[in-house]
């Protein structure tokens, strides 16, 4: 083909050079003979995309060819050495990249011509050293805007010529004593600081360039706090966070190539001697600079941009797979990389965990709930729109956990399984302190886990009613007592025993005594139930104390346990268990009788309504009305009838339901916001709407 081919033939051409390339990474031995005719389109002229790809894929064939050649003319090398100057100081980065490699090839091992190299380099380097000190004369002078083209050629070019040129050997500087590579390092880093990011950007590359081929300077304290303060600030550039990123991209996929080429050079030369000691000393190098950078460059999963999640999670897979560093502390940030939005970045978090268990066994398990809390981190991190909690499903039709891969790694093994369930199961605790959308988070994972025997979601349950009987009893207490402090002084000592009709009692005391005892004690009122509860939401209100924050505080705390009421009603409509099958359940029983598998109903939605509320109108942080207070004060006291009938009573009559265990669905009806307890995604308004609209259930249950 004619060096100068356009239009038809320009698209044929490509794909031609670029398979000739394909053959030369492989047996580059058989382009031998044909690279006297590959050089001449080295002076292709550059107009299209095209063009470029052809001069940057001979450049890469004769990189790997040319050496292997046996006596090439010195014309023809003369020629290339030149061709590839000139693309060197006319193009782009691309071009000048891949020319600097070939020349690299050409000229490090057949020509040796290193006073030509040498020239070019000084051109740059003078250059930028001159533009150094105008800048430090004069910060805002107008000749260095009109040098930035200049100025940014010069840094790219500078680091290049570094990457693939020893400058300190005395074939190049001669018998100068200066120390070129700090001298670089120092122009470079100058560069760093400018105040034009694409400035500053350059100077990274060209640093990523000059670390490659000195990997000890990136000890160095400055590049260090250089690197850390990128990767770190919340508010520094994502362009300069992704190129430090690929920077350290590039290096460890250099190094793995270095490793590489030495096993194969030792392979050949094994049978004499040891060498396994060469690629030692260059891993154990790389292993300590990925140690300096690791914490960085992990914390870099929490960013808002895909783009920077993508190259942090590309450097921890190369750290991995040349085993630099001890995979568990990577761990759970991988399972919190395993939720990100996009399919390639989940699979790829999840293989390496994979990978990880193969070798490791109970690595997963050790950090799986320091992985999920991890995950909600990156789950805020990524949530575009604040006002909306974090929710721990995918929004599809699927609505599987965002942890199904890790809860799928673990449930294998039923000891770490319940372990793991445990620990989940203890956040909801009220001593936790967890916060509570990280629970509404864990408790959306929970209920859309792929559990498949009966056992998992039976021993969730299970765990539920202990973690409710504790909680619920303190969440009680500690309310009660934010109101009885407050009336204290009316009281008589003895006001425990003292009945309703005691007239001594204040009338106030004495409705605040009515509402806190149990239901089955009191008075039987004949009045329809709803006015009843209407009375003792206003008993109860009379108590309340003036400072608010009690009630704020009940109604954080109860967050948790509302969640595990949520979650219990989900599992039993999603499986369809009964309540007596749940109560039979015992975890010591023996594995099998529980092995058969979930019959999953389809359409049961996990929406914990309350929560949701709860956390958009930001309760915690608002103005509390009477409404708010009433809507809590309601709360309190379905609650403490919940807590009256925790347990289902054992004595039922046939194809009777209780009155215990009415009382019990119509608290957790009423807790969950109106509907049938079946319905747990009820539509009904319950924060806002008074007690008497909230009905559900069956009514006149109490009197006993």
């Amino acid at each position: 083909a004619d060096s100068d081919n356009k239009g038809v033939n320009s698209g044929r051409l490509v794909a031609c050079i670029t398979t000739l390339f394909l053959f030369s990474k492989i047996r580059p031995q058989l382009m031998v003979k044909h690279a006297m005719t590959m050089q001449p389109y080295l002076t292709t002229k550059c107009s299209t995309q095209n063009d470029f790809m052809v001069i940057c894929n001979v450049a890469k064939i004769l990189e790997l060819v040319v050496p292997l050649m046996e006596h090439p003319s010195e014309t023809f090398l003369a020629t290339i050495e030149e061709d590839l100057m000139k693309l060197i100081i006319k193009y782009g980065m691309t071009v000048v990249q891949h020319c600097v490699s070939c020349l690299g090839a050409v000229v490090n091992k057949v020509t040796q011509n290193y006073k030509f190299v040498w020239a070019c380099f000084n051109r740059y380097y003078g250059a930028l050293s001159k533009l150094k000190s105008q800048h430090q004369e004069d910060p805002n002078s107008t000749i260095l805007t009109a040098n930035k083209p200049a100025l940014l050629r010069s840094l790219f070019t500078v680091g290049a010529l570094c990457r693939h040129f020893d400058f300190d050997q005395e074939d190049f500087k001669g018998n100068s004593k200066v120390n070129i590579k700090d001298k670089v390092l120092e122009l470079l880093m100058y560069f760093t600081k400018h105040s034009d990011e694409e400035v500053q950007t350059k100077a990274i590359i060209g640093l990523g360039f000059a670390f490659i081929q000195h990997p000890s300077l990136m000890f160095e304290q400055e590049v260090k706090t250089l690197y850390n303060s990128i990767l770190s600030d919340k508010n520094c550039s994502v362009n300069l966070k992704i190129q430090v990123l690929k920077n350290l991209q590039t290096y460890l996929q250099e190094e793995d190539t270095r490793m590489q080429q030495a096993d194969r050079d030792w392979k050949k030369v094994a049978k004499q001697e040891d060498l396994k000691e060469m690629g030692d000393i260059s891993s154990g190098m790389s292993s300590s600079i990925m140690q300096l950078y690791l914490k960085q460059v992990l914390e870099a999963f929490f960013h808002t941009q895909s783009s920077v999640r993508h190259f942090a999670l590309n450097v921890i897979a190369l750290t991995l797979n040349q085993g630099l560093i001890h995979p568990v502390q990577c761990v759970p940030y991988l399972i919190a990389m395993g939720t990100d939005p996009e399919p390639s970045m989940r699979n790829k978090a999840d293989q390496q965990l994979v990978e990880i268990d193969k070798k490791y066994a109970g690595f997963i398990h050790m950090k799986a709930v320091a992985g999920m809390k991890m995950s909600y981190q990156v789950q805020q991190a990524i949530n575009t729109c604040p006002k909306d909690p974090v929710r721990g499903f995918r929004h599809d039709e699927s609505s599987s956990a965002l942890c199904s891969h890790l809860y799928s790694m673990i449930r294998g093994n039923r000891q770490h399984r319940r372990a793991f369930l445990i620990s989940l199961l203890n956040l909801f605790d009220d001593t936790a302190k967890t916060e509570v959308n990280m629970l509404l988070y864990i408790a959306d994972n929970l209920a859309c886990f792929p559990y498949q025997t009966q056992e998992e979601p039976l021993f969730i349950m299970h765990h539920i009613d202990i973690t409710l009987s504790v909680s619920g009893s303190n969440l009680l207490q500690s309310f009660k007592e934010s109101m009885v402090k407050d009336k204290k002084k009316e009281r008589k000592p003895s006001s425990d025993e003292e009945t309703e009709s005691d007239s001594n009692s204040g009338s106030e005391s004495e409705s605040e005594e009515e509402a806190s005892k149990p239901r089955r004690l009191r008075k039987r009122v004949e009045s329809d139930s709803d006015s009843d509860e209407e009375n003792d939401i206003n008993a109860v209100m009379k108590c309340l104390p003036e400072n608010s924050a009690p009630l704020i505080e009940f109604a954080n705390v109860s967050q948790g346990i509302l969640l595990l009421l949520m979650l219990k009603q989900h599992l039993k409509n999603l499986c369809g268990f009964s309540d007596s099958k749940i109560q039979k359940y015992s975890p010591s029983e023996s594995a099998k009788v529980y092995d058969k598998a979930i019959n999953r109903k389809t359409g049961v939605h996990f929406h914990p309504k309350q929560t949701l509320d709860f956390l958009r109108s930001d309760m915690a942080n608002s103005k509390i009305t009477e409404e708010v207070k009433r809507s809590i004060v309601k709360q309190y006291l379905d609650f403490k009838l919940l807590m009256e009938h925790l347990d289902p009573d054992e004595e039922e009559e046939d194809g009777e339901v209780s009155a215990s265990t009415n009382a019990r669905n119509k608290a957790i009806t009423s807790l969950l916001g109106g509907g049938s307890p079946k319905n747990n995604a009820a539509e009904t308004e319950d924060d806002e709407s008074d007690g008497e609209d909230r009905g559900g259930g069956t009514s006149g249950v109490r009197r006993r």
